[in-house]
């Protein structure tokens, strides 16, 4: 009677210790070839698509793109495919410190 309780028990530690591993993750991401002020909304579109993102601030003067996501939902890769898939080749230029 004890041992299905205590797989009962496990099973929801391991299905709960996904969600304490993920973690909201803030990056900067280099964005080549902006040149209107339609660019940054066209990245940020893109952005805000991918799953588990929950913030995007796009600067045309910067040249770059501040996401906040979930990095249990996506993957900084996915992020930078999605403005390169729109015309706006993306890269890793910083990760926020103290998150």
């Amino acid at each position: 009677m004890k041992y299905p309780l205590a797989l009962s028990g496990f099973a929801l530690v391991l299905l709960g210790s996904s969600t304490v591993l993920a973690a909201k993750r803030t990056i900067t991401l280099a964005v080549e070839n902006m040149t209107c002020a339609t660019c940054p909304l066209t990245v940020k579109k893109a952005l805000s698509a991918v799953p588990g993102v929950s913030k995007v601030e796009v600067s045309l003067e910067k040249q770059n793109a501040v996401v906040i996501f979930d990095d249990a939902k996506t993957t900084i890769e996915a992020l930078a495919e999605a403005s390169t898939n729109v015309g706006f080749p993306a890269k890793l230029a910083a990760v926020a410190k103290g998150l």
